[in-house]
Order: structure tokens, then sequence, then C-alpha cells
């Protein structure tokens, strides 16, 4: 229930937009917000009427609500999931998609007790494996063929389709075996027939990462693009890199999928020196990367940024083109009668050590960080996630996933 304080129109003023398509001036401008939570007008020097709540913004940029296309929250049902909060409103974050923490088995208390009761918008890619990621690795959700449930599957599917938004596979040897690409294969196959996008976790093989690229379609995600792992990245096989160039060409969707183990600055900068850049930026924020080496949906945001991904394009893949993926709107998104729904946040001079999945470290010389979060008439203060200060050189996490301990 929104608190007296929140009632009424909401006036931002000085917020510099960025992220909402052509057309729209990045001149500094106030949004006045009206009690019905729709925009009522943009413009200079705006007043609203009495008992108009005032942020004043100066010198901040005001985006799209942020979109965060892989994150783990089905807190309680897996042993790695967060609770939303840690890296949704209070992060920025409006949208958040886990990226199959729930199978068919699982699901129905993912929405009654995860995604119904949250303040954010939480949807949903439904995993292939019946069980999800209950236990995580130590118990894979891809043993074998019995592992796959295709009827109740796709039944899970239709009976929740205003929350799931596709169909998501792990394919990593640690987790599919000896099975290689079978389970992308199958959980293809269950896509096309629920007429979804497939997600795929590409990691060490088996299967090698080109045999996933040759599985998947336009529209279908790649999560993990930049993964730093020996006989899996993009940038140590030229014709694997070539492939990639061109499966994003053809509308495969490139998602960076940060997690413990998935992300490597060497390889993000030098894809992003070649031209190419990722669909989405994404966390895989989860138990055991929120403290190391992820934090939040801003500072991965940041470290794109400090590989060279251009500003407006970080912004585009952390708000309008994951929002394609979830299926909400894109355009419009800062015109008079839209329902408001953004982040408003700094860009800040920063020397902040950082580090990536591989333990490999550099200093962030410009930090994105949220300051407020806006739902309709609601404003929520916004701020980065602080960790507790353990090294990521220091960590047990698993080198192949980042979730079990190695030692």
């Amino acid at each position: 229930m929104m608190s007296p304080t929140q009632a009424g129109p909401l006036l931002i003023s000085g917020v510099k937009p960025v992220g909402f398509g052509k057309g729209v001036s990045q001149e500094a401008t106030d949004v006045l917000i009206g009690a019905d939570g729709a925009i009522a007008t943009i413009g200079s020097a705006l007043q609203g009427p009495d008992g108009t709540r005032r942020i004043d913004a100066s010198g901040a940029f005001i985006s799209p609500g942020w979109v965060d296309l892989h994150a783990h929250v089905w807190h309680g049902g897996t042993d790695i999931s967060i609770k939303p909060h840690l890296c949704g409103i209070e992060r920025g974050v409006t949208t958040i998609v886990d990226a199959g923490s729930a199978g068919e088995a699982n699901f129905h208390g993912f929405r009654e007790y995860i995604i119904e009761p949250a303040r954010e918008r939480i949807k949903a890619f439904l995993n292939i494996g019946s069980i999800g990621l209950v236990a995580c690795n130590r118990v894979s959700e891809l043993i074998d063929m019995r592992s796959i449930d295709i009827d109740r599957t796709i039944a899970c599917v239709e009976a929740n389709r205003d929350i799931i938004i596709g169909i998501k596979v792990r394919a990593s040897g640690v987790i599919v075996g000896a099975w290689g690409i079978t389970p992308v294969k199958i959980a293809k196959k269950v896509a096309k027939v629920l007429k979804l996008p497939l997600m795929v976790h590409v990691g060490e093989p088996p299967p090698v990462f080109d045999e996933v690229l040759e599985v998947l379609g336009p529209g279908d995600v790649v999560t993990h693009c930049f993964n730093g792992k020996a006989a899996a990245n993009i940038m140590e096989d030229e014709d694997l890199f070539l492939l990639a160039e061109r499966c994003a060409r053809d509308g495969i969707r490139l998602d960076v999928g940060h997690g413990g183990a998935s992300f490597s600055f060497k390889v993000a900068e030098l894809a992003v020196q070649r031209g190419l850049l990722p669909f989405s930026i994404s966390t895989d924020l989860h138990a055991r990367s929120l403290d190391n080496p992820v934090w939040d949906m801003g500072t991965t945001m940041s470290k794109l940024l400090s590989v060279g991904m251009p500003f407006e394009a970080v912004i585009d893949a952390s708000t309008r083109a994951p929002m394609e993926v979830v299926g909400l709107p894109t355009e419009n998104l800062l015109s008079p009668g839209t329902r408001a729904e953004f982040t408003v946040f700094d860009v800040k001079d920063s020397d902040i050590r950082i580090v990536d999945s591989m333990g490999d470290s550099a200093h962030l010389s410009r930090l994105i960080e949220p300051r407020w979060t806006i739902l309709g008439q609601e404003a929520v203060k916004a701020s980065r996630y602080e960790p507790h200060r353990t090294s990521a050189l220091e960590s047990s996490a698993c080198p192949h996933c980042g979730w079990i301990s190695a030692r």
C-alpha cells in the first residue's frame, strides 16, 4: 500500500533523458507525474499543482526503468537465490527476469511466494529441467532424460504465460555430462512449440559454444556471451567469433550474464573493440556472486562502459533491449499519458577497484550509480549495493559456475 507521503503528483526536475529512443531530446528537463501515476507533462521550469512532491535531480540522467535479464530470486526455493529487493527497486531495477531458477515442478511456489508479493516486476525463463536449480550444481537439473517432462513443462507455461517469457537450459559439461548438445535441442524444440525464445547458458564443453549457436534462431538468447573459460570464449577462436557476429546480425541476442564465473574484461574489451556489442547487460546475481564479483546492475553496466561500450549503448542494453525480450512496450516511454517507470541515476568520476569473474581486476573511472527508482507516482530511494569485503581471489566459488565450493 502506498504511504500518504507517496500520494499526489510528483515533479522530477533537471533530469537528462537517455535511452528513450530517437526523437527524445537529451536536454535537461522536468517531468511531472500525475496522482494517477501517468506522465502529465514534460518541459522546463514546471511547477505542478498544490501538494506536488519535488525531486531535485539536477545533473542526473533519467532512463526507462532498468531491466536485469538474468538473475536468480527464487529465495528459499533454491540454495543460491537472493531476495528480489537486494537486486531490484532499491538498486534502480524495475524488472527482474529470473533465468531458470524454477522448473515445472516448483514454479507454482516461485509464483506464489516470490513473484506475486514482490514490488518489482518479475518475469521468468522456465528451466527445461523439472526441478530447476533447487540444489544447484550439487544436484544437476539435467542428469538424464528423467529430468525433463515435456508435457508438464508445456502445461506449466500455458498456465503462467503472464509470467513465463521463455525456456532456459544450462549447456555446460558440469550440468549435462555425456548428454552434450541434446538438452539444448530438446529445450529448443519445446520453445518452438510454445513460440517462446530460448535462453542458453554457455560454459565449458560439452557442448561447445559453436554447437549451441547452430541450434538457435532469431529471438533466442545466449547468456554469458563474454565468458573467459577455456574452449568456451569467443575471442580464443576466430571461427567462433565470426559465427557469433553472424548470429548477432541474424537476431540471436548476446547477453552478458556476468555471474560468479562468466564475465571476462579481456574478452569483453576485445569483442567491443571489434564492434561486437552485447544485446543486453545482465548481472546473473545470486548468493555466490552478490558480494563478489557482481554487486549490482549499476556496477555491471559500469564494467561494460569501462571496456569501451558507448554510454548510450550501455543504457539501451539495460533498458529497451531487454524490455523487448520481456514483451514490454519500448516506445513513447517519456510521453504524456504513459505510466511512469524510470531510473534516475548519476555517472560519477570514480577510482573504485573491481574484478571480473576470472579474478582480473580493473579500476572504474566512471561509475553508474542509481539515485531514484520511479514507479508511477512512487519514488523509491536507490543506491549501489555495499558488498562484504571478501576478495574475489579468495572466493571458494566453483570455477565453472561460481556456485559451489571448489576446495
